[in-house]
């Protein structure tokens, strides 16, 4: 039996750790996030810009790998010569395909920066509430694809250099602005611009792509209003998992077919992630300036990472499911095939899995770790396409503190919070060039414009292009 001075005494351990925990809890407090309001934009301002991006938006610049074509996207940069005739004058104008790239000489070419995006934008199906190229503007909003991803940050800081260059303004480094026409679908627009730069020899400070925005409640449980800066962007995979057999007639099944197989993977997957999950430095920071401002069971946990953390790790994929996928690999399974008959057992099926490459787990890795589950199952794993885990920015770095210095200004009482991207952007092949490259587009939206990426009734209201205008105007007068 026990001696009840031991059970006493982990009883009061027990205590002590909770009173830590709670004390921990009490002593943070609701930061100026939760109280914070946007800045209330100038109205003639915000419709002039919202004018302006409508004409934009109305180009239809759907991209596919299966479209050669670029007829319509030198359409949209004719579009962009008379709307921005001081660019278009001044600066040096480089084109790649249909990929833009142009280059602001400044005072000194130490230490460039580029700010970009990309005017490429996915199909529109579905039922709008304003036609997606229409370019709509109703209930203080500019609707239709391409408004929040990302036509809407191109436009603003394009602006932003022709409102500099009609002042007669020079930066004081050299500023490069770049857009691509193949985002959409990971195509050339990037690699050959990064191509041309490095043959220039142009390392740059820091770029600014697109990514986290300025969203309240970023996460259920999180009050406030939040600038989401990516400091990070997973690596990139499709793989093919294929499982073959004799085949033979659907009357006479035998056991262990391909389709049998493939599903016993993927539920193999499912049940047993095997994958390691892990704190990054950047998501504890994230969760750090989250802590203030949530629900008091969370904030007690939050706060206490040091005891809750493996807790968490288990926990998370129901808490939320994009903040899992900032602490692991992961893996999707997106398409399948089995036999052409109805009634024929395939001699071969296949699914294919898309994964995103965390880099304390990285690509290699990752998928030597996902073969060896398939060869379990007697399958084969084929690689169709791999790409790695992007520098990290350092939150605590110069590049960082100069955008989250600029939001400040420009939002006052917002909170910033670095992340990690769980999608992909351009500025991933930019790896070689950039140490810096910061995944933040500077516009307030809404949950539902949020949703709306990739989705319908894609919007973006008026008011958020001005101080988005401003943001891109800051950046370039104080980059260092």
């Amino acid at each position: 039996m026990i001696p009840l001075y031991i059970i006493l005494g982990i009883l009061a351990f027990i205590i002590l750790i909770f009173a830590i925990c709670l004390v921990r809890a009490l002593t943070v407090h609701p930061t100026s996030a939760v109280t914070a309001r946007i800045p209330k934009a100038d109205e003639k301002r915000s419709m002039d810009y919202g004018k302006s991006l409508s004409r934009l938006v109305q180009i239809e610049t759907i991209s596919s790998r299966f479209d050669k074509s670029r007829d319509k996207f030198y359409r949209f940069h004719k579009a962009l010569e008379d709307m921005f005739p001081l660019i278009h004058k001044n600066l040096e104008k480089h084109e790649f395909n249909g990929s833009l790239l142009f280059k602001w000489k400044g005072k000194s070419d130490k230490d460039p920066i580029l700010l970009m995006s990309h005017h490429d934008v996915v199909e529109a199906s579905g039922e709008w509430k304003h036609p997606p190229f229409s370019g709509e503007i109703a209930d203080g909003a500019v609707w239709g694809r391409g408004t929040v991803d990302t036509k809407a940050s191109l436009f603003c800081f394009l602006t932003a250099v022709e409102e500099l260059l009609a002042q007669g303004y020079t930066p004081d480094r050299d500023v490069y602005l770049a857009s691509s026409c193949t985002e959409e679908w990971s195509g050339e627009g990037a690699p050959l611009t990064v191509k041309y730069l490095k043959d220039q020899g142009v390392h740059l400070s820091m770029l600014i792509d697109e990514g986290g925005m300025i969203i309240r409640e970023p996460i259920g449980g999180v009050k406030g209003t939040y600038a989401m800066v990516g400091v990070l962007e997973k690596g990139y995979g499709d793989l093919k998992f294929t499982a073959k057999s004799t085949g033979g007639h659907a009357s006479a099944p035998v056991k262990n077919t391909p389709l049998p197989r493939l599903g016993a993977f993927m539920q193999d997957i499912e049940k047993h992630n095997p994958f390691r999950v892990e704190f990054h430095p950047s998501v504890r920071e994230m969760f750090r300036r989250f802590t203030p401002n949530m629900a008091f069971g969370m904030k007690f946990v939050f706060r206490n990472l040091w005891l809750f953390g493996p807790l968490l790790k288990k926990l998370m994929p129901m808490i939320s499911p994009p903040g899992a996928a900032m602490l692991q690999t992961t893996i999707a399974f997106t398409m399948a095939k089995g036999s052409d008959g109805l009634n024929v057992l395939p001699q071969e099926a296949y699914v294919t899995g898309n994964l995103r490459f965390i880099p304390h787990q990285g690509t290699d890795e990752s998928i030597e770790i996902i073969t060896q589950v398939a060869k379990k199952h007697n399958i084969e794993t084929q690689v169709i396409y791999k790409d790695y885990p992007c520098p990290i920015v350092d939150h605590n770095g110069r590049p960082f503190q100069l955008v989250e210095e600029t939001i400040h200004k420009i939002y006052p009482g917002i909170g910033v919070c670095p992340y990690t991207m769980t999608g992909g952007t351009d500025a991933k092949y930019y790896s070689d060039i950039c140490e810096n490259a910061i995944r933040f587009a500077p516009l307030y939206i809404t949950n539902q414009q949020y949703g709306s990426i990739h989705g319908i009734n894609e919007n973006i209201n008026c008011d958020a292009l001005p101080l988005g205008v401003d943001f891109y105007k800051e950046i370039i007068k104080n980059a260092v």
